[in-house]
């Protein structure tokens, strides 16, 4: 995996954040398993913030029984908002972890948990990032696991829309940050491989006039776009598309987003193709009804991001339960394979990829109707990325 150096500054942070070697940084084997929460709570991915803490709160009350103890440790749980901030993320993470908290999951933001990761490995404790999709977080440190998907599997499912891609022209309409350009990359990488020419459209993240990338995306005359989007300008991308006619000249396939987007995509809605890392129905399992349960009791709802966070916690509580220290943590997830809302989950020992089925999805109905309705399951294996070099 790749390993980043340790500086003197993260030295001294660790000194005290952690205790001697053998314990945990929560204090003696018999306290408490503290645990530190980094994510969005405001900003403008704060609705998919929200879906991962009730995910996670769901996920911790099935992981122990209800007790909310670890084999007779009581966990306490401490959220930090990141704002969708890299330096107000790394900012509270050093807090959570300069304040005894041994255990750091989220961010959902990429450019986050990027820059939290390294933290992790400096400081010896265990990092679980949830659903931030950059493939960077795949074999970065030994510190760092996901309980989210990856781009490459987002990327592998939406190859699986193509008959043949040898000499096709696919343009990927995306975002101007890491979200944005891992999409890019993997896209290449893939289709690529397979015969494909591809090209890029990038936008600047606040821009809210996108009728201009939607133009240049019409003048490529592409085989297939692929749209990787998140946040409040879906609307306005989606419009700015089918004003331009680009739905009615080309394949379009995209990631399906959180409920309020339903809505968004109206007629078009049709003339998409979507795949899916998750959505309320996608999987049929007793741990999916078992968090749908838990969520609604709780008065909230199951989105695309609620199992991110149910299965966060779930690895924290195994993570907990096998070791006092951070290297048996370690230890104890890889290589783990469990029952997930989505079916079997596997931890890849090699570099901590999360190895997890996809979903071919259409959407049906239009305005508050609109919802999804799915084509098919994508075998776990058919979507596993490459080792992380």
């Amino acid at each position: 995996m790749r390993k980043t150096p340790v500086t003197v500054a993260a030295v001294l942070l660790a000194a005290t954040a952690c205790s001697t070697p053998g314990e945990s940084a929560g204090g003696a084997e018999d306290g408490p398993v503290r645990i530190g929460i980094v994510y969005s709570s405001t900003g403008p991915l704060a609705s998919y913030g929200e879906q991962y803490r009730q995910g996670f709160e769901a996920g911790l009350d099935h992981a122990t029984n209800g007790t909310m103890e670890i084999d007779g440790r009581a966990v306490e749980v401490e959220f930090m908002d990141d704002a969708g901030d890299p330096a107000t993320g790394v900012s509270a993470a050093r807090e959570l972890i300069g304040t005894g908290h041994d255990i750091i999951a989220g961010s959902v933001s990429s450019g986050i948990a990027v820059q939290v990761a390294p933290l992790a490995e400096q400081n010896d404790v265990l990092f679980v990032s949830g659903p931030a999709a950059t493939d960077a977080i795949t074999g970065i440190n030994d510190h760092t696991f996901r309980s989210g998907r990856q781009t490459y599997q987002d990327i592998l499912a939406a190859s699986t829309f193509i008959d043949d891609p040898d000499g096709a022209s696919v343009v990927v309409l995306a975002q101007q940050n890491a979200f944005g350009q891992d999409n890019v990359s993997a896209v290449t990488e893939v289709l690529e491989a397979e015969g494909a020419t591809v090209d890029s459209v990038l936008a600047p993240p606040d821009t809210t006039d996108l009728t201009p990338f939607a133009e240049q995306v019409g003048r490529a005359e592409p085989d297939l776009v692929f749209v990787a989007w998140a946040g409040e300008t879906a609307s306005a991308m989606w419009q700015a598309l089918d004003q331009q006619g680009v739905l009615d000249a080309t394949e379009v396939v995209t990631g399906l987003d959180i409920r309020p987007s339903y809505p968004v995509f109206g007629e078009a809605g049709g003339r998409i193709s979507f795949l899916s890392h998750y959505f309320d129905g996608a999987a049929e399992t007793e741990v999916a009804e078992i968090m749908r349960g838990t969520v609604e009791a709780a008065g909230g709802q199951v989105d695309l991001f609620t199992p991110d966070g149910f299965t966060a916690a779930q690895m924290v509580a195994h993570a907990a339960a096998s070791g006092a220290t951070t290297q048996e943590r370690i230890d104890a997830l890889e290589g783990w394979t469990f029952d997930g809302v989505k079916g079997e989950l596997h931890i890849r020992a090699e570099d901590h990829a999360l190895i997890q089925p996809m979903y071919q999805v259409r959407l049906v109905g239009e305005g508050e109707d609109a919802r999804p309705e799915l084509i098919v399951e994508i075998p776990a294996a058919d979507v596993e990325p490459g080792l992380a070099e």
